[in-house]
């Protein structure tokens, strides 16, 4: 089998692999300007007697000749190529056609594994070709260049002298008659998309487009692409053995445009394979850069240097045996991957926390009881149940320090200071303090935090909270718990269930720490505005402690002691630059706040601060007297006035107390009574319980109607509509049924209530009166709009220890036990 290949790439000087392959691509072999690419070796002489001979009669071929298998090439006509030849055999037959006639016929073989060929193994047509030059190269091989003449068909096969001879007939080519339109289509379609294909490949086309230009005929051209084209065994040999010239170049045109496509996303996928490996060469050489620039700043720290880092900060944080463990093996993962591939990066991150997280350090207590009691006062006016409470809380942490205790929730309206009691108790204990905000927190791994599988993992908030505090038991105050929310990524109340619970949170599981933390020496404190939204689960774990508005009084005090001094440090003025005399402050609390906290009321006094401080900027001396009308030309028009308050009702209308997040108001119930058929309408966004307590308000009434001097008839012929004011917020709860009975009888019956009493509690159809709750907040309420009586049900009466004497006696208090009691209280006297 021959070993005689065509010339690609590699120098002539070098022996080619010994089996043969196609003849090197159209971008290669005609970049030099020859028709086959032939090598630098080739003189000038020998190209130009090479195309004297194709254009000229050619020399005369004889009838037998030795023939030269080729294992898996082709050789076309007119071509000058460049052959190898390894094997001794064939060796023998090139130099017996050198001592001979110097031709020498090329038979491609069938199986180009067979390394010696007999007749069965060759095609039947092949090319006879004149060899122009050999020289021996390394290896023993046999480098011969030589020029295609013909294309030749085997008649008889011979062994002479042991080299393969072959009787052949020359085979002619066959140009049928077609016009010179269709022929010059043809090859103008093969010089396009043989300039394609060198353009996808990126190969300069002006020499190689001008020999090709220069081809005018159908069967050469095709020859000359053939040549270079990367076609298999059998479409090679189907081409040489296609006489038809014109045929024979349509092929090339199919062959062409396939493989301009296989060459087009040939250099796509390069393209995309180049830019990865640009991007990489880039970050590369990138990181070199930057480790120069290191070493000249003399700041670089290398990789030995980083890992013997983070080994002395894991032995300097006194892991658990558990955690050691992981830590050795992270390490031991980490010293084997490139310092800057994304993994590593996140190995390196879990490392610093297990280093930085506190497993063993904790700060001392300071459970002074006394210390604790100014800090408290010190920070907070009022409030004294819950400062007692957690005076209790203190003690038996000093008397027990083994003991768990209760986990407290401060539940109260907005601004009470809910938050600030959870830092004044760290700040009593010398704990550390974090904050943790759980508003609108909807995803799970936000509590337990996220799976080490990708880059961005994190640990759960807790754990950053701890490892934040540097110790493993300050005070967390797990802010606004009540508004946790839950979706498709889990709920978070579920994952606080484990943290929050004494028993079970010495074991707590992070999903990104993959390792148990202790939780247990940690103080947790919540905060909630209400109780409705938190889980019965999570409420359980909690200890409550309820924390009502702050009365006028307390406001009064409060902006003495705490908001007035830290307004005027905050807008730039002094102490002695401001003077708020006489009522000044009572009228900002009176007339331009109604809440149960404190914001509204400091944000107004930042405000007349504010424009004392531009007067000041403005050149005006200081000091400022602010007396009320100040206040008023300072804040404008009031938007709450006491003057609001109707001194007459009009039959139909009732006073009711209500409690919301920002505290007790004052709820205005109208009845309406008209001609109709007996229906009852209800509106202003009324909830399922106030509705109930409207139909049980009208049922006692229509039962009691000789009683309470209403028409007993009136229910037939009459449409009773019940409407709630503030008709966009929602409303809902029991304790306006007192308020609904009092409206539909004063309805019904055509007598006014009285304009100064307000009122509360739960009926019955029977006609008692229920307790209800937020007591405190409603009486704080009706005074801060100016109402003189109130009342409320009999059992509620234990609940006014919580309302400071002075508020007591600013409001008349009545308590009934049945509505019999309660309606002569809220009409008016002379009826």
């Amino acid at each position: 089998m021959s070993d005689i290949q065509k010339h690609s790439s590699e120098p002539a000087d070098e022996p080619q692999r010994e089996e043969s392959s196609r003849g090197p691509a159209l971008d290669d072999s005609l970049e030099s300007g020859q028709d086959a690419g032939a090598e630098d070796e080739q003189s000038s002489a020998e190209q130009g007697a090479a195309e004297s001979r194709n254009e000229g009669e050619g020399p005369h071929i004889p009838e037998i000749l030795p023939v030269l298998p080729m294992r898996d090439s082709v050789v076309f006509n007119s071509m000058i190529v460049p052959l190898f030849e390894g094997r001794e055999k064939f060796i023998e037959t090139v130099e017996y056609a050198l001592n001979g006639n110097r031709f020498l016929l090329l038979c491609a073989q069938r199986n180009a594994d067979a390394d010696e060929p007999g007749p069965s193994d060759l095609y039947s047509v092949g090319t006879v070709v004149m060899p122009l030059r050999t020289i021996r190269v390394s290896g023993g091989q046999l480098k011969i260049l030589a020029q295609a003449l013909a294309r030749a068909h085997v008649e008889e096969y011979e062994v002479h002298d042991q080299v393969m001879l072959a009787r052949i007939r020359v085979l002619e080519d066959v140009t049928p008659e077609i016009s010179d339109v269709e022929c010059e289509a043809l090859m103008r379609t093969a010089r396009e998309q043989s300039e394609k294909i060198l353009h996808l490949r990126g190969v300069p086309t002006g020499e190689i487009m001008g020999v090709l230009a220069s081809v005018n005929e159908p069967g050469r051209l095709a020859d000359i692409i053939a040549t270079n084209m990367r076609l298999g065994m059998t479409d090679a040999q189907a081409l040489l053995e296609c006489l038809d010239t014109v045929e024979r170049l349509r092929r090339v045109n199919s062959f062409l445009l396939r493989e301009a496509e296989v060459t087009a996303l040939q250099a796509r996928i390069q393209g995309m394979a180049r830019e990865g490996m640009e991007k990489t060469q880039k970050e590369y050489f990138l990181r070199e850069q930057l480790k120069a620039i290191h070493e000249e700043l003399g700041d670089r720290v290398d990789e030995e240097e980083e890992l013997r880092q983070l080994r002395e900060n894991l032995d300097k944080a006194a892991l658990p045996p558990e955690a050691r463990k992981e830590a050795d093996k992270q390490l031991h993962r980490l010293s084997s991957m490139h310092n800057e591939s994304a993994e590593a990066t996140v190995v390196r991150t879990y490392l610093e926390l297990l280093s930085e997280l506190p497993w063993k350090k904790t700060s001392r207590d300071r459970l002074d009881i006394a210390r604790a009691a100014e800090i408290l006062n010190e920070d907070h006016f009022g409030l004294e149940k819950v400062k007692d409470r957690i005076l209790e809380f203190l003690s038996v942490r000093k008397l027990n320090p083994a003991s768990h205790g209760s986990v407290l929730c401060f539940v109260g309206p907005p601004g009470v200071g809910k938050t600030s009691l959870g830092r004044s108790i760290a700040r009593a204990m010398g704990r550390r303090f974090q904050r943790i905000s759980l508003g609108g927190m909807r995803d799970e791994a936000e509590i337990r935090g996220h799976r080490r599988t990708y880059i961005g993992s994190m640990p759960g908030r807790i754990i950053q909270a701890v490892r934040q505090a540097g110790t493993r038991n300050p005070v967390i105050v797990l802010d606004e718990l009540d508004k946790l929310g839950s979706d498709f990524r889990g709920d978070p109340s579920s994952a606080l269930l484990e943290a929050l619970d004494p028993e079970q949170n010495a074991h707590f599981s992070d999903h990104y720490l993959n390792l148990e933390f202790d939780l247990s020496k940690v103080l947790f404190l919540c905060t909630a505005n209400q109780l409705d939204t938190i889980p019965p689960a999570l409420l359980d774990r909690l200890e409550v402690i309820p924390i009502s508005g702050y009365t006028e009084q307390e406001k009064l005090a409060i902006a003495k002691k705490y908001l007035l001094p830290r307004q005027i440090a905050n807008n730039g003025l002094k102490a002695g630059d401001v003077a708020f005399r006489g009522s000044a402050l009572t009228r900002i609390i009176r007339s331009y706040t109604r809440e149960a906290g404190l914001r509204n009321l400091e944000r107004e006094i930042g405000s007349v601060c504010r424009k004392l401080a531009r007067r000041k900027a403005e050149g005006e001396k200081p000091p400022f007297a602010v007396t009320p009308a100040v206040v008023s030309r300072l804040l404008g028009v009031p938007p709450f006035r006491d003057e609001e308050n109707e001194t007459q009702l009009i039959p139909g209308v009732a006073l009711g107390l209500a409690w919301t997040q920002a505290g007790g108001r004052v709820l205005h119930v109208e009845v309406s009574a008209m001609k109709g058929k007996g229906g009852l309408l209800l509106t202003g966004q009324l909830g399922d319980v106030m509705k109930e307590s409207a139909q049980a308000a009208l049922t006692y009434a229509r039962s009691h109607a000789a009683e309470l001097g209403i028409d007993p008839e009136c229910h037939e012929n009459m449409d009773i509509h019940i409407h709630v004011p503030a008709g966009a917020t929602p409303k809902d709860g029991p304790s306006a049924g007192v308020t609904l009975v009092s409206a539909l009888v004063s309805a019904l019956s055509g007598r006014p209530l009285r304009g100064d009493t307000c009122m509360t509690g739960e009926i019955t159809l029977r006609g008692r009166v229920l307790p209800v709750g937020g007591i405190r907040e409603k009486i704080l309420g009706a005074v801060a709009l100016g109402l003189k009586r109130v009342v409320i049900p009999s059992q509620n009466l234990k609940d006014l220890e919580e309302i400071p004497h002075g508020l007591r006696e600013r409001i008349e208090i009545h308590s009934v036990e049945t509505i019999d009691e309660l309606l002569p209280l809220v009409f008016t006297p002379e009826q």
